[in-house]
């Protein structure tokens, strides 16, 4: 295995070095009234190639002056970034026209759009043909925001400003996930994201009544749009432990826990998404020299408890 990128390893400012790719269309309406036809918009995904923080941005049609406007969107709220990387256009072979002429344009790059990347002063790079592998980084961000707003939004048909606002929360969440803890300390229960690296701490939304359980017809639109957000953090939560505690065959060994190692604790009648982090700060071998019980510190205090009950983070792995 090669080594990583020098923009992946090297410390920088947020979004100095982006990977961008698209996803679309999707359907909007402008106005409720039903006889208005549908609008077509897309979604462009931004990630930074060193945090994995990423910026979400609409984007009204494939043309060059769409394209410089999201751009300029983007970096008047993030910053001016030096480089850009995206796939090449014979990637998208198969897929739909729209996303074929975009990645076109961006590799021909007209007189309009090079101009503007002349002036801002970026370099804009394309990744080898058929090789989509080699932009896995903003592959993985398509994928999870595709995932979760699929499955929520379905063929709902929002208004702008509702598309406007789940888009926004989905970003918020992609940016709250765990990369690494901030320090070995057994009393540092707090762990590094995305957030840190854009607004010096964890991004929090204010909280909601959870709507998830009652009916649609009992709400109203904007309460409708609560409801599918607070489900789109239900899958996430749920969809990622289930990565974190993987099921294997018995005829596999698995490394044992250890001391240091960061992890949820698995709680009843609590939501996934609130379960508690904690610290291992103990082991309690078996005869077999296996980790079946250790000690956990929390803000409460030390507790034992069963491995079986804990999800350990893969950022200790």
């Amino acid at each position: 295995m090669g080594d990583l990128p020098e923009d992946r390893v090297n410390p920088n400012f947020v979004f100095n070095s982006v990977g961008i790719d698209f996803a679309g269309p999707f359907y909007i309406k402008t106005k409720l009234r039903k006889r208005d036809p549908p609008t077509k918009i897309y979604v462009c995904i931004i990630i930074c190639l060193s945090t994995k923080a990423i910026h979400l941005e609409l984007v009204s049609d494939l043309s060059s002056e769409a394209l410089i406007a999201a751009l300029k969107r983007f970096m008047a709220r993030r910053g001016k970034c030096r480089k850009i990387l995206s796939d090449n256009a014979t990637n998208f072979v198969g897929t739909k026209n729209e996303i074929n002429r975009l990645f076109k344009l961006m590799e021909q790059q007209d007189a309009l759009f090079q101009n503007f990347l002349s002036e801002e002063e970026i370099t804009w790079s394309h990744i080898p043909t058929r090789t989509p592998h080699h932009g896995g980084l903003w592959e993985v961000g398509v994928k999870a925001f595709k995932f979760y707003f699929k499955r929520v939004v379905s063929n709902t048909c929002l208004t702008y400003e509702e598309f406007l606002t789940i888009l926004i929360q989905i970003e918020g969440l992609l940016n709250s996930r765990p990369l690494t803890p901030l320090s070995c300390e057994v009393e540092d229960l707090e762990i590094l994201t995305p957030g840190h690296f854009l607004i010096g701490r964890p991004i929090t939304a204010i909280p909601e009544p959870l709507k998830v359980e009652l009916n649609d017809n009992r709400l109203n639109r904007w309460q409708l749009l609560t409801k599918k957000v607070q489900t789109i953090w239900k899958h996430w939560s749920k969809n990622y432990l289930n990565n974190l505690q993987q099921r294997h065959k018995w005829m596999f060994k698995r490394d044992n826990v250890k001391i240091g190692d960061m992890v949820l604790i698995k709680e009843d009648n609590v939501p996934v998404s609130n379960w508690p982090l904690s610290r291992i700060v103990k082991l309690y071998p078996g005869k077999d020299n296996i980790i079946r019980v250790v000690d956990i510190k929390m803000k409460t205090g030390i507790f034992k408890r069963s491995v079986s009950r804990l999800c350990v983070l893969p950022i200790e792995r």
